[in-house]
């Protein structure tokens, strides 16, 4: 990767205390130390993209592997182009950016970054031109985002996944997480433990935050990225891999609703999800009810790829760690 910009600074190398930093324009700043005013425009309007990108902490090698990180950043740039941006980094200073940051923050968990491009005026007024676009980065340990070790009982939302003509799925915007939240909360107050969501024409698009795939007959069927959805990375991951491994075919089409009763296998996945297998839809039971054994053997294999535990996919796995 290529050096820091000369701008990026330590605010704090000489404290020997366990600091928690945070990248914010150039610096990497103390966590308590980490703030933006009340009128900032992305905290008025949402006005943010940002990724969701995970590391995995190797126990045997005691290194932390970030996954796909790439992949990540040129999405960024891409819902940046959406969303009238300019990002202040390349792709690749960004990569170098987040690693140096884990490095600061020396976790030996699984681990969680944030980045984010928000635009940062103080001014009141959505607009996006004329508006400064500031970066950050924080990390957080996290563990698994839903329980994935058993299957889900998931709901047809009565929500509406956002139309690409009204707030953009594929990019990744702040505000539209608002969506998101509607979803999976009333998904759970109803006693589900996720949603899986529509388009306005009555279409499958995805879950709340992640997508989706079935099984049926031994091929995995999924949305196309023309469906409203987040093109997400987690997606091409198990596409690659089903096929390149399992021999498993995977085929892109719309889906109907009634589609998501009689399929014999399916499951989320995303970041934040991973692959999370769902075993009940709308009180009906996905296959037997149990967890499919295709949904497991991909499971079990991105497990290991992610870890870096599968030396033709090391490529995808950023070591935080010099050895």
């Amino acid at each position: 990767m290529p050096e820091l910009p000369q701008s990026i600074i330590d605010t704090n190398s000489s404290n020997t205390e366990k600091v928690n930093y945070v990248f914010m324009d150039g610096e990497y700043v103390p966590y308590e130390n980490a703030k933006i005013s009340v009128r900032t425009h992305a905290f008025l309007y949402g006005t943010s993209v940002f990724e969701g990108i995970r590391g995995y902490w190797n126990e045997e090698e005691k290194q932390v592997y970030i996954f796909r990180m790439r992949e990540h950043y040129e999405r960024i740039h891409n819902s940046c182009k959406i969303m009238h941006m300019t990002p202040k980094y390349s792709v690749d200073e960004m990569c170098n950016i987040t690693t140096e940051l884990m490095k600061k923050n020396a976790p030996e968990t699984d681990t969680y970054m944030r980045p984010t491009i928000y635009k940062s005026a103080e001014v009141v007024g959505p607009k996006l031109i004329n508006n400064i676009d500031s970066f950050l980065i924080f990390t957080t340990p996290l563990g698994n985002y839903v329980d994935i070790s058993k299957g889900l009982s998931v709901c047809v939302s009565n929500w509406r996944r956002t139309d690409d003509n009204a707030i953009p799925p594929r990019a990744k915007i702040g505000g539209c997480y608002a969506n998101t939240a509607l979803i999976i909360t009333d998904a759970i107050k109803a006693g589900f433990d996720e949603a899986i969501v529509l388009s306005h024409d009555g279409h499958v698009t995805e879950g709340s935050a992640m997508n989706l795939y079935l099984v049926e007959n031994g091929k995995l069927i999924t949305t196309k990225t023309t469906d409203n959805i987040l093109v997400g990375i987690t997606r091409n991951t198990v596409k690659e891999i089903a096929l390149r491994e399992l021999g498993i075919e995977v085929i892109e089409r719309e889906i109907d609703r009634t589609e998501l009763y009689i399929t014999d296998e399916a499951f989320f996945c995303g970041t934040g999800a991973q692959i999370s297998p769902i075993t009940s839809i709308d009180h009906r039971l996905v296959g037997d009810g149990q967890v499919g054994p295709i949904t497991k053997k991909l499971q079990n294999l991105y497990f290991d790829i992610v870890k870096g535990k599968v030396e033709k996919y090391k490529n995808w796995c950023t070591p935080v760690y010099d050895n």
